[in-house]
């Protein structure tokens, strides 16, 4: 028995199916998961020594690659001078700065722990503003697991089979619209169901939780246009894309202004962390100055923020994000080609250092196509490429990712082991 299955049993008698997030159990694409020890660049280590090419890059914070010298250093230094204090420092200060700088919807932030924590902040505070009690999402658009935003989930609850989760109340549910994602008559019924009830609209502007998903040209536009004329909070939950696909993340790349903005990811360096930012008279209704509580010790902690910030200013410096699409670009073209040549149907949506494979003759644009994709195709692709030496997301319904570790070698090596891996279904 291997190191990494050894662990795993010792998990699962103590952890709730042995994994402390559910995707990482691989119960959508088979097998037991392997355990990493340390990760450097592109590649992981696992506990068996194996050394693997790494496409989550820690489901997207890893933008710099794993284990990098100017974030490590600036943690190394702020542990020098104690790991939390609960009370203001002055690494928040300046996160606070790079971020209202480089995203220009917001105008004031809050940090916060997790993007969990932001979303769910974010819904509180649009009910609030507006003292409505309707939320919009979009079905396979994931926002975190709490209670008013964990229905027609993406991410691990729709890798389970299980898009709804037990424990959610139904009346908190029914304060939920679900609409399918580009589907404009659909958010203008709903609007039209709910006149003067529809606190906010919240959505992944670029879809990474139910595999990597566009919008149709003009959608988001659509989406700012309609929420204005509602008085509706448009809610831009860039917890993945922000920082990724731009400095100012989606909304830098589209050209909209949403209220409000949830982050996370990234400005943690690797620790955990989320934001929420936006119009400064909305965010003035969060305590201590408005009526809408929210609140966590370990907010700002400052080994976090000194991740982030030197996360941060590396994006400043390098402006890698033409270089990240380049590659982005190289993976879409090498798939597509193998799938061509095996003659196997295959959609490779990809923006920037995001990308995923849908086995399906149909193009993805919602939740419902995306489901049209062979799960069990996408699995056999994925222990073909585990036992070659590079790692997908384990389930189908998920995103992979690029950093600029990737680059040279380690990119053309991984090209052409997931080429061999789709040749050999």
């Amino acid at each position: 028995m291997s190191t990494s299955e050894q662990l795993f049993e010792r998990a699962k008698k103590i952890i709730p199916g042995g994994v402390n997030s559910p995707v990482r159990a691989f119960r959508s694409v088979g097998g037991a998961p392997f355990f990493v020890k340390a990760a450097y660049g592109a590649t992981l280590l696992t506990a068996d020594d194996r050394e693997l090419i790494d496409f989550v890059c820690t489901w997207g914070p890893a933008i710099h690659g794993h284990n990098h010298p100017r974030i490590t250093t600036a943690i190394a230094t702020a542990l020098e001078h104690g790991t939390s204090f609960g009370t203001p420092n002055p690494y928040e200060v300046e996160m606070a700065e790079l971020i209202v700088r480089f995203v220009p919807s917001i105008q004031k932030v809050r940090m916060c722990n997790s993007g969990t924590e932001a979303t769910m902040s974010a819904v509180r505070l649009a009910r609030g503003f507006t003292r409505r009690d309707k939320i919009i999402k979009f079905a396979g658009c994931y926002h975190g697991h709490s209670d008013s935003l964990l229905i027609k989930a993406g991410s691990g609850a729709l890798t389970h089979g299980n898009p709804d989760s037990a424990g959610v109340p139904a009346v908190f549910a029914q304060e939920t619209v679900v609409l399918p994602y580009n589907d404009t008559a659909a958010l203008e019924e709903a609007f039209d169901a709910n006149p003067g009830r529809i606190a906010g609209v919240i959505v992944e502007p670029y879809c990474g939780n139910v595999g990597f998903i566009m919008p149709d040209t003009g959608y988001l536009q659509y989406l700012r246009a309609v929420c204005t004329a509602h008085g509706a909070v448009l809610i831009f939950d860039e917890v993945m894309t922000g920082f990724r696909q731009a400095k100012g993340g989606v909304q830098e790349l589209e050209k909209i202004t949403p209220d409000l903005t949830t982050l996370g990811k990234i400005i943690g360096g690797g620790l955990p962390v989320g934001a929420l930012g936006g119009r400064a008279d909305i965010m003035d209704h969060l305590a201590p100055l408005g009526p809408v509580y929210q609140a966590g010790t370990l907010s700002g902690n400052p080994l976090a923020m000194a991740a982030g910030i030197a996360g941060l200013r590396l994006l400043e410096e390098l402006d890698p994000y033409d270089r990240l699409d380049a590659l982005g670009r190289q993976v879409r073209d090498a798939l597509l080609a193998a799938a061509r040549k095996k003659g196997i149907p295959a959609q490779v949506p990809q923006r920037g250092s995001m990308f995923s494979i849908f086995f399906s003759p149909t193009p993805v644009r919602d939740y419902a196509t995306a489901l049209k994709g062979d799960a069990q195709l996408y699995a056999r692709f994925f222990h073909a490429c585990l036992d070659r030496g590079v790692y997908l997301a384990p389930s189908a319904y998920e995103t992979a990712f690029l950093s600029t570790a990737h680059e040279g070698e380690a990119i053309d090596r991984a090209c052409e082991t997931m080429t061999a891996a789709i040749m050999s279904l």
